[in-house]
């Protein structure tokens, strides 16, 4: 779980950044002290938290309050798009005045709910993203052609974002980098079965990408069966390292500054 010995001890170790880790859920929200404090044992200084629903925001603005390295993204999640109403799209605009993104928004055609509700709550957030100036972090599952093309009609280029753990082709991520944003590896690209994956990090250029968790979901292979967690995520950097055939301090340092860029309202740590 742990970074090696000598990355331990290097000035250049710029402290990771887990752009995509839901700390206000179970089960990591009850041991959030015990789990933050394992990250930064295996080099992960800094957390982003995006929104799901809008029963979640005020506890996540409150761990945000506690924790400096704390970094919420309010949104309301596809699988939630019906609560994207005008009383919570108002809460929303509250809300992510203090956000470092908004999100995790976009659209996935596995949930119960339409993909027309779906969009039109994907459309009121990406609008509220540009009027206050912030990234947005999108989630998309088998629904690419119609993601990129509402982030082209809604100029999403004005402000980019992150492509959270993404699925798709090459292809399709070069489109979503046109436009401003960067490509988020998961632990995904740790599994045994992984096909997209490692071809997303061998084909594409390192500095538009970055890391993540998505914990306590998408774990990576070494500790399957157990709930992910932000210190996690130093096996999908050595796993893009062995990728891309560098180091995994190089890894390190790209995904950071390549977050830092996007997540513009971070401090730095």
């Amino acid at each position: 779980m742990y970074r090696n010995e000598e990355d331990l001890q290097s000035e250049d170790w710029p402290g990771l950044i887990d752009t995509h880790c839901h700390l206000d859920l179970e089960p990591l929200y009850s041991r959030l002290a015990e789990v933050v404090s394992g990250a930064h044992l295996a080099g992960v200084t800094q957390f982003v938290v995006p929104g799901v629903h809008p029963d979640g925001w005020e506890r996540m603005a409150a761990i945000a309050a506690r924790h400096a390295d704390i970094f919420p993204a309010f949104g309301i999640h596809p699988m939630h798009a019906a609560t994207a109403v005008n009383g919570n799209l108002s809460q929303l605009a509250v809300h992510a005045s203090s956000g470092v993104a908004i999100g995790e928004i976009g659209l996935d055609p596995a949930y119960a709910v339409s993909l027309e509700r779906q969009e039109s709550a994907f459309r009121e957030q990406l609008r509220l993203a540009l009027e206050l100036g912030l990234p947005v972090l999108v989630h998309c599952r088998q629904a690419f052609q119609r993601t990129l093309r509402i982030l082209q009609e809604e100029h999403a280029e004005q402000v980019g974002g992150i492509m959270h753990a993404f699925s798709g082709s090459c292809e399709m991520a070069r489109e979503f980098i046109r436009l401003g944003f960067a490509i988020s590896i998961s632990g995904m690209v740790t599994r045994e079965t992984a096909v997209r994956p490692l071809r997303i990090v061998r084909e594409l250029p390192l500095e538009h990408l970055v890391l993540e968790t998505d914990a306590p979901d998408m774990t990576p292979q070494r500790y399957r069966g157990q709930s992910n967690q932000p210190g996690y995520m130093v096996e999908t950097l050595h796993a893009v390292a062995r990728l891309k055939g560098v180091e995994p301090l190089v890894v390190a340092q790209s995904s950071h500054a390549a977050s830092r860029k996007i997540l513009g309202r971070m401090k730095v740590s």
